[in-house]
């Protein structure tokens, strides 16, 4: 199945309360919410950070926006003030989220890139499928 960045079809925001990071993520056009709800979930996202995210990641959903937010708890080790990572604050949660591949279908693909969807420069999400 082809995979895209999530980048490709949203944008967001985030930030952080103490050791709590929470990423807004709006579909770009109302016709890809329902890509975006079905591939970030709250368990996709646990799973793509790992061990970074402590505690459990919770999804609420604003339809009206086309749009969801994610709280994510004990993901900042102890917040900004108790961290010693470098980057503790919930702000580059966001640019994290944003680039995780989600899968789409063949004709999912076909009409993002009918409607003028192009991948980022920097990376071919498609390199990892050609390769297995």
């Amino acid at each position: 199945m082809p995979r895209i960045y999530l980048y490709d079809i949203a944008h967001g925001r985030s930030g952080d309360k103490g050791d709590t990071s929470n990423v807004c993520v709006f579909a770009r056009k109302p016709e890809f919410y329902n890509i975006i709800l079905r591939e970030a979930t709250a368990e996709k996202l646990k799973e793509y950070f790992g061990d970074m995210v402590k505690g459990d990641i919770k999804r609420y959903e604003v339809e009206s926006l086309c749009g969801m937010n994610f709280v994510m708890h004990h993901a900042l080790g102890g917040g900004a003030t108790m961290s010693l990572r470098l980057d503790s604050l919930g702000k580059s949660m966001g640019s994290a989220v944003m680039r995780m591949k989600i899968e789409v279908s063949e004709e999912e693909l076909d009409d993002l890139k009918k409607r003028g969807m192009k991948l980022m420069a920097y990376e071919d999400p498609y390199e990892e499928v050609c390769n297995e």
